[in-house]
Protein backbone atom coordinates (compact mmCIF):
# COMPACT_ATOMS: atom_id res chain seq x y z
CA UNK A 1 0.00 0.00 0.00
CA UNK A 2 1.09 3.35 -0.74
CA UNK A 3 -0.15 6.80 0.70
CA UNK A 4 -0.06 10.47 -0.34
CA UNK A 5 -0.51 13.05 3.57
CA UNK A 6 -0.94 16.75 2.41
CA UNK A 7 -1.45 19.37 4.66
CA UNK A 8 -2.65 22.45 4.44
CA UNK A 9 -3.96 25.70 5.65
CA UNK A 10 -6.25 28.32 4.62
CA UNK A 11 -8.52 31.19 6.10
CA UNK A 12 -12.29 31.40 5.16
CA UNK A 13 -15.33 33.19 6.40
CA UNK A 14 -18.77 31.91 6.27
CA UNK A 15 -21.88 32.05 8.20
CA UNK A 16 -24.47 28.55 9.33
CA UNK A 17 -28.21 30.30 8.13
CA UNK A 18 -30.70 29.33 10.01
CA UNK A 19 -29.02 28.19 12.53
CA UNK A 20 -30.12 29.45 16.25
CA UNK A 21 -27.00 30.46 17.92
CA UNK A 22 -24.06 32.82 17.17
CA UNK A 23 -22.75 30.74 14.42
CA UNK A 24 -25.67 32.47 12.83
CA UNK A 25 -23.07 35.68 12.19
CA UNK A 26 -20.07 35.95 9.45
CA UNK A 27 -17.45 34.90 11.22
CA UNK A 28 -13.93 33.31 9.98
CA UNK A 29 -11.65 30.20 10.51
CA UNK A 30 -8.36 29.04 10.36
CA UNK A 31 -8.98 25.58 8.89
CA UNK A 32 -6.44 23.58 8.74
CA UNK A 33 -7.11 20.41 6.29
CA UNK A 34 -5.17 17.15 6.15
CA UNK A 35 -5.83 14.67 2.78
CA UNK A 36 -4.29 11.20 2.61
CA UNK A 37 -4.95 9.21 -0.21
CA UNK A 38 -3.94 5.60 -0.46
CA UNK A 39 -4.16 3.51 -3.14
CA UNK A 40 -2.13 -0.48 -3.79
CA UNK A 41 0.69 1.29 -6.17
CA UNK A 42 0.33 4.71 -7.66
CA UNK A 43 -0.08 5.46 -11.52
CA UNK A 44 3.45 7.35 -12.27
CA UNK A 45 3.59 10.14 -14.76
CA UNK A 46 6.38 10.50 -17.16
CA UNK A 47 8.30 11.95 -14.66
CA UNK A 48 7.84 9.00 -12.10
CA UNK A 49 5.35 11.21 -9.93
CA UNK A 50 2.50 10.10 -8.75
CA UNK A 51 0.27 12.92 -7.80
CA UNK A 52 1.89 16.44 -7.15
CA UNK A 53 1.70 17.42 -3.57
CA UNK A 54 0.29 21.18 -4.63
CA UNK A 55 -2.04 20.37 -6.58
CA UNK A 56 -3.56 18.29 -3.77
CA UNK A 57 -3.01 21.34 -1.40
CA UNK A 58 -4.39 24.03 -4.06
CA UNK A 59 -7.97 22.23 -3.55
CA UNK A 60 -8.07 23.87 0.14
CA UNK A 61 -5.66 26.71 -0.77
CA UNK A 62 -7.83 27.46 -3.38
CA UNK A 63 -10.52 28.21 -0.22
CA UNK A 64 -8.32 30.85 1.37
CA UNK A 65 -9.68 34.18 1.98
CA UNK A 66 -13.18 33.55 0.39
CA UNK A 67 -16.56 33.28 1.75
CA UNK A 68 -18.04 29.78 1.77
CA UNK A 69 -21.79 29.94 1.02
CA UNK A 70 -24.66 27.55 -0.24
CA UNK A 71 -27.01 28.75 -3.18
CA UNK A 72 -29.16 30.01 -0.21
CA UNK A 73 -27.13 32.40 1.21
CA UNK A 74 -28.41 34.88 -2.02
CA UNK A 75 -27.11 37.80 0.01
CA UNK A 76 -23.33 36.47 -0.95
CA UNK A 77 -24.37 35.35 -4.73
CA UNK A 78 -25.11 39.53 -5.04
CA UNK A 79 -22.56 40.46 -8.06
CA UNK A 80 -23.22 43.83 -7.04
CA UNK A 81 -22.06 43.65 -3.42
CA UNK A 82 -19.53 41.12 -3.33
CA UNK A 83 -16.57 39.92 -5.62
CA UNK A 84 -17.63 36.60 -7.53
CA UNK A 85 -14.09 35.05 -7.05
CA UNK A 86 -14.17 35.75 -3.52
CA UNK A 87 -16.91 33.39 -2.84
CA UNK A 88 -17.41 29.71 -2.99
CA UNK A 89 -20.17 27.91 -3.37
CA UNK A 90 -20.22 24.58 -1.20
CA UNK A 91 -22.87 22.28 -1.70
CA UNK A 92 -25.38 21.43 1.21
CA UNK A 93 -27.26 23.45 3.53
CA UNK A 94 -24.69 25.66 4.96
CA UNK A 95 -20.94 25.76 4.76
CA UNK A 96 -20.48 23.54 7.83
CA UNK A 97 -16.95 22.12 8.54
CA UNK A 98 -19.05 18.20 7.52
CA UNK A 99 -19.80 20.12 3.72
CA UNK A 100 -15.96 21.65 3.70
CA UNK A 101 -14.77 18.25 4.21
CA UNK A 102 -16.97 16.44 1.37
CA UNK A 103 -16.18 19.62 -0.74
CA UNK A 104 -12.52 18.86 -0.59
CA UNK A 105 -13.07 15.05 -0.92
CA UNK A 106 -15.08 15.68 -4.09
CA UNK A 107 -12.43 17.30 -5.62
CA UNK A 108 -9.48 15.20 -4.84
CA UNK A 109 -11.54 12.42 -7.08
CA UNK A 110 -12.19 15.08 -9.86
CA UNK A 111 -8.24 15.62 -9.89
CA UNK A 112 -7.34 12.21 -9.42
CA UNK A 113 -9.70 11.45 -12.02
CA UNK A 114 -8.35 14.03 -14.86
CA UNK A 115 -4.81 12.93 -14.69
CA UNK A 116 -5.64 9.12 -14.33
CA UNK A 117 -8.63 8.30 -15.62
CA UNK A 118 -10.55 5.33 -15.69
CA UNK A 119 -7.85 3.47 -14.32
CA UNK A 120 -9.98 1.24 -12.10
CA UNK A 121 -7.89 1.62 -8.83
CA UNK A 122 -9.70 1.75 -5.66
CA UNK A 123 -8.30 4.93 -3.91
CA UNK A 124 -9.22 5.05 -0.27
CA UNK A 125 -9.09 9.09 0.90
CA UNK A 126 -9.53 10.48 3.98
CA UNK A 127 -10.20 14.09 4.47
CA UNK A 128 -9.99 15.49 8.20
CA UNK A 129 -10.91 19.33 8.02
CA UNK A 130 -10.19 21.24 11.79
CA UNK A 131 -12.49 23.89 11.78
CA UNK A 132 -11.24 25.14 15.32
CA UNK A 133 -8.65 24.02 17.61
CA UNK A 134 -10.90 21.36 19.25
CA UNK A 135 -13.18 20.82 16.71
CA UNK A 136 -12.60 18.27 13.25
CA UNK A 137 -14.42 16.74 10.73
CA UNK A 138 -13.38 13.47 8.72
CA UNK A 139 -14.51 12.13 5.21
CA UNK A 140 -13.14 8.57 5.04
CA UNK A 141 -14.19 6.34 1.92
CA UNK A 142 -12.89 4.66 -1.03
CA UNK A 143 -13.01 5.88 -4.57
CA UNK A 144 -13.11 3.93 -7.66
CA UNK A 145 -11.26 5.60 -10.24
Amino acid sequence: MEKIIVHAKFHTGHRQLGYPGECRFVHGHTWRGTVTIATETFPRDDLDMSLDFGHIKNVMRDLDHKMLVVEADTTFMNSALFEPEGVVVIPGKGPSVENVAHYVFDHVVELIRRQYPDRGLDYRIEVTIQETENNFFVVDKTATI
